[in-house]
């Protein structure tokens, strides 16, 4: 393909990306910028040009040795949800912007530690960024067929270019704000918009390879079988691959959380905790796709070209050498993707880091304390700006004078190696609060130094002497010192090797360093957050160890430098409005200096926040005693508010209980002052109408005519009946309560004793023109007081004739046996019973309120009266539920 053609797709597959980039910032809001979906596909920034091509050369040449490389971050994925949780909600609560501020917070805000932090991140990513840059021009001589032709100078090296380009794009979108801990979703767009394209790309040629060029994998297999050393392809050979595939698995594990582009959109791109739920199998998943093509090309690869090609590039030459331009070319672009988003994100983490942890704080501040706000904001963008340039260019040089001697697989290698110093540090330091800072230092420079001599120095001496004596002989001739076998240890790959020792040494730094040294006040304060996280999640501002002397005054003007006069005064007077300060406060207590560091910390760094924060306090020195003390105080202070919380949910329950059962005694009083009422005005007057009967009788000579006479004395009679029975209810209650009555228990016909209580009712039944049906006339005999069960019977009957409205009602008597009792029903089609009222019905003194009358008839006993008798009977009664028309009400007679 024509050069000018190549540029020309880059240049306008650029501007394609810009858009996005562009929109994404525009619509930041959107739900398609904020989803899983976009979060999960960021991670994939993991997936650079080392696994597009790379995976593919390893795969040629050392069989399976590609996938260690991706088992460590499918092992690692699910234990996001935890160890990934906490980063990120710590990085969330102190406005973290980089590792190196995440590290250096963790170990009291420690200027050193950030810039150590930051040094071993531009040692580690700088290769990767060659790494990227090499893939790129490689790629580009294949697609362009200009192989034979070797660049002499800068300005005739097409990959010169590319990288500027790639500068400008990430200088645009990753400096438009002074605050780094805040979102770039228009880059996070682009890079999921890329990892979709690459993946894509490299499953379409893995499709054409195995299914269009071969007869699917089957035909692949059989035909790389025949090769010399296919076993060697396909299995491990012993121990020894064993455990360098352990340590390599390790070093990936390690790298998915320490990688600076793999923190950035992990943990501080990351806008909601629970999208790692779709990200810990969705991940996984992506890796597991790009890989799946992976040795089939290769093998494709090496039965096509056998050793004349670099495999690393089968990807490529394949559908080249068939005549695919299309298709290498959607290859081209994929691996330019992955080029592209691994740079970006990597040189704007890496910027900011060199802005927050060596510029800002290593020359800068007193220059800062000095200028305006915008001043200030506009340095801190320049600074990043330049330093953006500065990465790119300086791996550019990295290319040219070491990146053309080795491979796309060791020059990643060499980075996670270096970027792993920083695990103990990292891991240890998030779950074991002793670990000082003084001990992170030194593993971290121990483990650097050997990895450098065990992996870098080699290939560099390499490259400027021509020979290999300091590989071959060690230093100073002493063969444990050989850097490919330290101590005698020589059946490891080199990476492996330089990893473990490392590592081990790191680890061991770290360990013994912390047991033997305390840290100051700060650490431990910070340590104790970061272990404790969750805890302290709720006092954040006010779980800081401070003593001493700090204005408001003092702190606001710092704040104005850097945030302005309007975010200045606003942060201020939500912290004030947050603890219920008065506006006017003129001391700032440990809260207020946290919040102050914190809100810095996004711009300058934690290191540099916490210098300037200093510089206007007058700070007193805490002994560890007193920090211990304080922060057992802030653990027994949640302990005792969680105690306090419960202890008031139980009050709260017990007023509410008591406050319902006061309710309920308010309403039984008044129930009761209203039952007497009725009784009294029952008693009243069957009693008024006896005594004016008896009068007129008296007084009347014995002319009254004799039916007149009679009707008196019927009167009479019947205000008697009426009389007795009001007192024979009380009676009746009063000895049931008591547990005086005693039953008369008889072997009786249950169809006898209806039959009998719907006669003696059934004129009263007539009179409202309602009809009693008997739904079961069978006879069946069993032991209880008739006189009692028909007393049950007429009172139920009485109670549903009320009820039931005149000419249509109806009321249904039915019985039926089971489980050894036998159960009869009153069931009516009248108003039916309230559900507020079920609960209440049989209770002494109660009358519904939703009666037909106005004013409620009866004693109010007659069915608590029921009630007792047929429990007296070791019976149940109830009121059915859920009856849409009228109410039934059963009761059970037990029988042998």
């Amino acid at each position: 393909m024509n050069n000018y053609a190549l540029i020309a797709i880059i240049v306008i597959y650029l501007a394609v990306l810009f858009y996005i980039a562009f929109l994404g910032e525009k619509k930041k809001q959107s739900k398609w910028v904020n989803n899983p979906y976009v979060y999960t596909l960021s991670l994939a920034v993991y997936c650079s040009a080392w696994t597009y091509y790379g995976s593919v050369g390893i795969a040629a040449n050392s069989g399976i040795n590609f996938l260690p490389i991706y088992l460590g971050p499918v092992i690692a994925a699910p234990l996001w949800i935890v160890v990934l949780r906490k980063i990120i909600r710590i990085s969330k609560q102190h406005k973290i912007s980089t590792i190196a501020d995440f590290i250096s917070l963790r170990y009291g805000n420690s200027r050193f530690l950030g810039a150590l932090v930051t040094i071993v991140c531009l040692f580690g990513t700088l290769p990767y960024i060659s790494l990227q840059l090499k893939a790129v021009s490689e790629t580009f001589e294949i697609m362009s067929d200009d192989t034979s032709y070797v660049s002499t100078t800068v300005i005739d090296d097409s990959t010169f270019y590319v990288a500027l380009l790639l500068a400008i794009f990430a200088t645009f979108f990753g400096t438009q704000n002074a605050d780094a801990s805040e979102k770039h979703k228009g880059i996070i767009a682009t890079v999921a918009f890329e990892s979709v394209l690459k993946l894509v790309f490299f499953l379409a040629i893995g499709v054409y390879v195995t299914y269009y060029l071969f007869d699917g994998t089957t035909d692949i297999y059989n035909q790389i079988s025949k090769t010399e050393n296919f076993k060697q392809l396909t299995t491990l050979s012993g121990v020894e691959d064993g455990f360098n595939w352990f340590f390599l698995i390790g070093l990936s594990f390690m790298a998915i959380f320490l990688l600076p582009r793999q923190f950035q959109v992990s943990v501080l791109e990351n806008n909601r905790e629970k999208h790692l739920k779709k990200a810990i199998w969705l991940f996984p998943l992506y890796l597991l796709l790009f890989n799946l093509f992976v040795i089939f090309i290769a093998w494709a690869g090496k039965i096509t070209f056998g050793s004349t090609q670099n495999a690393e590039y089968y990807s490529l030459l394949l559908p080249l050498e068939n005549g695919n331009s299309f298709l290498a070319t959607l290859v081209f672009l994929g691996g330019f993707s992955a080029v592209i988003s691994m740079v970006i994100v990597s040189t704007l983490a890496l910027s900011t880091m060199v802005s927050n942890n060596l510029i800002i704080p290593y020359g800068f501040l007193d220059k800062f304390i000095k200028n305006q706000p915008e001043r200030n904001s506009k340095y801190i963008k320049n600074i990043r700006r330049i330093s953006i340039f500065t990465i790119i260019i300086t791996a550019y040089f990295f290319y040219v004078l070491f990146s053309k001697e080795l491979s796309l697989y060791s020059i990643g290698l060499i980075s996670f190696v270096i970027i792993s110093q920083l695990a103990p540090s990292f891991f240890i330091g998030l779950y074991w609060n002793r670990g000082a800072s003084k001990a992170a230092i030194i593993g971290i420079l121990v483990g650097f130094f050997i990895a450098v001599y065990t992996l870098v120095l080699p290939f560099t001496l390499q490259a400027y002497t021509g020979t290999d004596d300091f590989t071959q002989l060690g230093l100073f001739g002493i063969s444990a010192l050989k850097p490919y076998a330290l101590f005698g240890i020589d059946f490891l790959s080199p990476p492996a090797h330089a990893f473990f020792w490392s590592i081990t040494f790191n680890m061991l730094c770290y360990a013994v360093f912390s047991l033997t040294s305390k840290g100051n006040y700060r650490e431990r304060n910070y340590a104790e957050m970061f272990v404790d996280s969750n805890n302290f999640t709720t006092l954040q501002d006010n779980a800081l160890v401070w003593k001493g002397e700090a204005y408001v005054s003092d702190i606001k003007s710092v704040l104005i430098r850097f945030l302005g006069e309007k975010r200045a005064t606003r942060a201020l007077t939500i912290f004030f409005t947050k603890y219920k300060l008065p506006q006017d406060t003129q001391l700032a207590d440990a809260r207020l200096i946290n919040f102050s560091e914190k809100l810095l910390t996004g711009s300058i760094g934690s290191a540099s926040a916490k210098i300037l924060i200093a510089s206007v306090v007058k700070e007193e020195q805490i002994s560890l005693v007193e920090v211990l003390k304080i922060l057992e105080e802030s653990k027994e202070n949640i302990v005792s508010n969680k105690v306090l919380i419960e202890k008031s949910n139980e009050l709260s329950q017990l007023s509410s209980k008591l406050k319902d059962a006061n309710d309920e005694l308010i309403s039984k009083d008044k129930q009761k002052d209203e039952f007497l009422d009725t009784v009294a005005h029952e008693l009243k007057t069957p009693i008024t109408g006896i005594r004016a009967a008896t009068e007129l009788l008296m007084d009347e000579d014995d002319d009254m005519p004799q039916d007149i006479k009679a009707q008196f004395l019927k009167n009479i009679l019947q205000d008697s009946d009426r009389l007795g029975r009001l007192i024979h209810n009380i009676l009746d209650f009063e000895k049931l309560e008591t547990g005086r009555l005693h039953l008369d228990l008889q072997y009786q016909d249950i169809q006898k004793t209806i039959h009998k209580a719907t006669s003696s009712i059934s004129q009263i039944a007539a009179k409202k023109d309602v009809k009693i049906v008997n739904k079961n006339p069978h006879a069946f005999s069993t032991n209880y007081d008739e006189d009692r069960i028909l007393q049950v019977l007429t009172n139920l009957l009485s109670n549903a004739i009320k009820f039931c409205n005149p000419k249509t009602g109806v009321i249904e008597i039915d019985y039926k046996l089971g489980n050894q009792m036998v159960e009869i029903s009153v069931t009516d089609n009248g108003k039916g019973i309230p559900e507020e009222d079920h609960k209440f019905i049989f209770d002494k003194f109660y009358q519904s309120k939703h009666q037909n009358t106005i004013k409620p008839q009866g004693s109010g006993l007659g069915l608590a009266i029921t009630k007792q008798i047929v429990e007296k009977h070791n019976g149940k009664i109830w009121a059915k539920k859920d009856v849409k028309n009228g109410a039934t009400l059963v009761f059970t007679i037990p029988f042998k």
